[in-house]
């Protein structure tokens, strides 16, 4: 299975809690593999299969409701 690395810049978030919610969305998503996602970085790393584009992996984190770009 190949892999693809995902570097994104997530604004908004302000707690442990934001980035947990990213993340468990994130993780919840088939084709994800695992979510990195750090509130005080103001960023994340996303580990998806190869099927996944990077626009897909932001249109998931802004349904979270906060604001994303790579």
């Amino acid at each position: 299975m190949n892999q693809k690395s995902h570097v994104l810049k997530i604004s908004g978030m302000t707690c442990g809690c934001c980035s947990g919610r990213v993340t468990r969305v994130l993780e919840a998503t088939p084709g994800v593999i695992q979510a990195d996602i750090s509130w005080q970085n103001h960023a994340g790393i996303v580990i998806t299969t190869s099927d996944l584009t990077t626009e897909h992996v932001m249109a998931i984190v802004k349904s979270t409701g906060f604001g994303v770009s790579a």
